[in-house]
């Protein structure tokens, strides 16, 4: 192994049932390790639950149960639909897990004694779903600024953070490290809209329910929700534990991944724990965008909720896993339809990849019985070009996903199967074989399974069942042609037999049937 690569999830709130949203997350940060792991670096990944707050107690009352059975059966659910979706995690932390609540209190006491924590009392209009206080002024039309539900005015004793005695120290650390925040444009939100104002300090307990982790020195105060639930990332690690092995193995995390409407929580607060903690931050917090349905955001009441286990089912976990990357580019907004769901099954992976293969393979049986030519070099001018263009999009693909684009990396991928199939034209084997141009015929064959061969090991983070399944078909059975550091080279295999009948690894759909089908599901 060369080095690590530490990766992280938000911990997900267990309010509800996780729709396509929570697992577009999951997956990028899963499909970042596959890729650190294929390069053989030691590549960790923690996911997890939110489990304390207002907003779990009144959920757990609502469904008669207690907190503690609720988030048992939510954090269940959460693993069952990370299985089904591979998900290769390390680590699921729990912040009802004692091993997280303990350190939790440690690291409360030692704020109080530096004095970067002080009582106070607060009033402010409190919205439950979203665990956060608002002034007047922030309101709209009366209602909570970020999900638009129902405020109460709310009055209580609690501990604050002072947050403004490290202000400046983080707009310094922003302007030092300009890899901190991806997209830059966030950053630029969090100094305008929140730093040069002033910053508020941030209430750390209440008192006005009882399902958190309690202070000790002063039990009738819980410890409120973003100290609790941010430092979950070092206890996960064993930070302040008997055995800190893998927190001085991790951390400072490489990379954090949190959607847009926690991006103030994880871009300010965040670091200015860990400054006050004498910690390193993390290298780069990847904010990304939202999944948004063509009425606007997925909501029950709107009728317009996709759960990823419905895809799963019909359309198969990597054709799930592909359009959510694909889809959504990281810094904007993305929109799912089922338009837009079908044609990215027929069109890329049918038309395109499925029907590379399945080409390639019924050739290499027609004119060589199924095995692949030897390489000897580029006998023209097309077979240079092409695999100039190879190589060209291998080092495009890294520089995207090394900048976490990975939308734009897995578009240089598909532009390498574009022009692969391209190539089949150029060169049309089948008049290769009619004018018996051996050594043309060879050299075109050996191409295509080669491109097919780097085609597959660069889909393997995001696709790992098609990445093996392709490989399998072209005969690559040996781990040194399926390993990263090969795919820069050319000539790397040899005695290589395709599979006597390729089987298409996508098959096309009807796209008027299942265009009213995902409508359907929609409305349920």
């Amino acid at each position: 192994m060369n080095n690590k690569f530490y990766v992280t999830t938000p911990i997900y709130y267990p309010s509800g049932r996780f729709h396509i949203g929570t697992a577009y997350t999951t997956v990028l940060a899963d499909s970042i390790k596959q890729y650190h792991k294929l390069k053989e670096e030691d590549s960790y990944m923690l996911t997890g639950t939110d489990e304390h707050g207002q907003k779990i107690e009144e959920k757990a009352k609502e469904s008669n149960k207690t907190p503690q059975e609720y988030v048992d059966e939510m954090a269940k659910m959460a693993k069952e639909l990370w299985a089904k979706m591979e998900i290769e995690y390390d680590d699921f932390i729990r912040t009802t897990e004692s091993r997280h609540e303990k350190v939790v209190q440690k690291i409360f006491d030692r704020f109080m004694e530096q004095g970067d924590i002080y009582k106070g009392e607060y009033e402010g209009w409190y919205c439950i779903p979203c665990e956060t206080y608002f002034t007047e002024t922030q309101l709209v039309d009366g209602k909570c600024p970020d999900c638009g539900r129902e405020v109460r005015l709310m009055k209580e004793e609690a501990y604050f953070f002072n947050m403004k005695k490290y202000a400046d120290k983080l707009l310094k650390y922003y302007e030092d490290h300009p890899d901190f925040i991806k997209p830059e444009y966030r950053k630029n939100e969090m100094i305008n809209n929140f730093i040069k104002p002033g910053l508020e300090d941030l209430c750390v307990t209440r008192t006005s329910f009882d399902w958190g982790i309690k202070v000790l020195k002063d039990p009738k105060h819980v410890v409120y929700v973003w100290l609790d639930a941010l430092t979950n990332y070092i206890t996960a690690l064993g930070y302040l534990s008997e055995d800190e092995t893998l927190f001085k193995k991790y951390w400072p995390a490489d990379l954090q991944i949190v959607g847009k409407d926690i991006a103030r929580f994880h871009l300010i607060y965040w670091p200015i724990f860990l400054m006050a903690l004498d910690l390193p931050l993390p290298k780069t917090i990847l904010v990304h965008n939202w999944i948004m349905m063509k009425d606007g955001k997925m909501s029950k009441s709107k009728g317009n909720v996709i759960y990823p286990e419905t895809l799963i089912e019909r359309y198969g976990l990597d054709s799930v896993k592909y359009f959510l990357l694909r889809e959504l580019p990281v810094s904007q907004d993305g929109i799912f339809s089922p338009e837009s769901f079908i044609e990215r099954y027929n069109f890329d992976l049918c038309n395109d990849l499925s029907n590379l293969v399945n080409r390639t393979v019924s050739m290499v049986n027609k004119y060589f019985d199924g095995k692949v030519p030897k390489y000897n070099g580029t006998p023209n001018e097309v077979d240079e070009q092409l695999e100039n263009y190879a190589l060209e999009q291998v080092e495009k693909f890294e520089q995207k996903i090394d900048n976490y684009e990975i939308a734009n990396s897995i578009q240089e991928i598909w532009n390498l199967i574009s022009r692969t199939n391209k190539y089949i034209d150029e060169t049309a084997p089948w008049q290769l074989a009619k004018e018996e141009q051996k050594e043309k015929l060879e050299s075109c064959m050996y191409h295509l399974i080669e491109n097919i061969r780097k085609i597959a090991i660069l889909i393997k983070p995001f696709m790992r069942n098609t990445s093996e399944n392709i490989l399998h078909q072209i005969g690559i059975e040996k781990n040194n042609e399926k390993n990263w550091k090969n795919l820069k080279i050319y000539d790397r295999i040899e005695n290589v037999k395709v599979i006597e009948k390729g089987e298409p690894i996508f098959m096309r759909l009807n796209a008027e049937e299942e265009i009213e089908f995902l409508k359907n599901i929609m409305k349920k």
